[in-house]
């Protein structure tokens, strides 16, 4: 039971129209900056790695909140290599 009213706490205050731009916009920043990172074969894919988890965690949240268990469950999938690249590439 405490565990649902804290999930509809945390689904409240994100509903706001900012945070939700802050995550969503977050997200697809990092995701970007993820991609030139692993893409440029500069030794900075450990880095690369973290912003993928990083951008997979803002845009689930994004999802979550929005209700786009798609979006979701494809995040859940990016945080899973992120993880599994980070450990690789340590």
């Amino acid at each position: 039971m405490m565990l649902r009213q804290v999930r509809r706490q945390v689904r409240e205050g994100l509903r706001g129209e900012g945070a939700r731009r802050v995550l969503e916009w977050g997200g697809v920043a990092t995701a970007i900056v993820y991609s030139l990172a692993v893409a440029l074969n500069v030794g900075l894919e450990f880095w690369g790695f973290f912003l993928l988890f990083i951008s997979a965690g803002l845009i689930g949240l994004w999802a979550w909140v929005g209700g786009h268990r798609g979006i979701l469950l494809l995040q859940a999938f990016y945080a899973t290599a992120g993880i599994l690249g980070m450990v690789r590439w340590f």
